[in-house]
This record gives structure tokens, sequence and C-alpha cells, in this order.
């Protein structure tokens, strides 16, 4: 009889001294997750995304805009958003492993990362205390919002945010942020 073989586990610090090969590795409790590069229609996406969150957040300074984000949980757990909505109470130039209490996680993915995404890194950033996850899905033209009990609301029109720290919500309209994406 065949005995299982040990699946590998990785550290925060193995991950650190991987080769910079155009890859994105993360780590999740050991596991080790590697996505090709993003093309350019993820980041033309995630460029709209930016702007509109930058836009929202900057005038009242509680909150920034990583892009990528790092959320790490040593010695077993990194994970790079590709935008991280950081409070402000952790100004730039904080370290990573000293952040917590996120408010918005967004992965922009299309076939090659939608496993990852959806059905790994989504839990983990809830479980990790990130507040929203905002699952963009490019083949679909849609939204995927998930926060407390809620799992992937789709949206295809638009997206209203509201944080708890902000008077006003932010609506993103979504044929703007796919707008001249094939």
């Amino acid at each position: 009889m065949a005995m299982p073989l040990p699946l590998p586990t990785f550290t925060t610090d193995d991950l650190r001294n991987f080769p910079a090969d155009g890859q994105r590795y993360e780590l999740l409790e050991g596991m080790l997750l590697v996505t090709p590069a993003p093309g350019s229609a993820h980041q033309g996406v995630l460029n709209r995304l930016h702007f509109a969150l930058s836009a929202y957040l900057d005038p009242l300074d509680l909150a920034w805009v990583a892009s990528p984000g790092e959320i790490e949980i040593a010695p077993k757990t990194l994970l790079d958003p590709d935008l991280l909505v950081v409070p402000a109470s952790y100004p730039p130039g904080t370290p990573w492993r000293a952040m917590c209490g996120w408010w918005l996680a967004v992965e922009v993915f299309n076939r090659s990362s939608k496993i990852y995404d959806r059905d790994f890194k989504r839990e983990a950033y809830l479980s990790l205390g990130v507040g929203e996850v905002w699952l963009v899905d490019l083949d679909e033209r849609a939204f995927f919002v998930s926060r407390g009990r809620e799992r992937d609301v789709r949206h295809t029109d638009r997206v209203v945010w509201h944080p708890a720290d902000m008077r006003e919500s932010l609506e993103v309209e979504l044929a703007s942020i796919f707008r001249g994406i094939p």
C-alpha cells in the first residue's frame, strides 16, 4: 500500500526568498498559492478601481488604498490582495505585519486565478478581519461582494460601499470600470 506523500509547507520567511520571476507567490496557512503575473485587462480594471477608491477616501484621510496590499500573519500566511484599504491609523510606512482591521480587499480575477481567489482567499480575508471582500470577475463583468454572513452577492450594474467610518457611500458604476476591456 502506497503511503501518501507529505505536502510541503512554507513560511513567510521562505516566501521572501523565492525568486522574482514574474509569478505571484502567496501563502495560506503554509500552503503555497502561485498565479501568473496579471495581464493588461486586469491592470486596467485595477487602475480604475484604485482611482475611484482613492478619490472617495483621500479627502477625509480615514483610510488609504494600497495596490497590491499585503496581509501577513507570520509565520504561515502572507496574502497580496490586488487592492487593500487600510485604516489611516496605519500610515504608509507601517510594516504590513503590524496592520489589522482592513476595510476592504479586492481581487480581480479570470480563469487562471479564480479558484484561489474565490475558493480560498475570500474566506481567508474575512476570517483574518477584512471588513469586506470584492471579487471582480473579468469574464463575467461582475463584482461578487462578501461581508459578514453574506457571500458572493453578484453585482453587474453598480456596487455601493459604505464603510462604518464614512458618512457618504461610494457608488461604483461597473460599466466605467470594465470600459474597453475585451
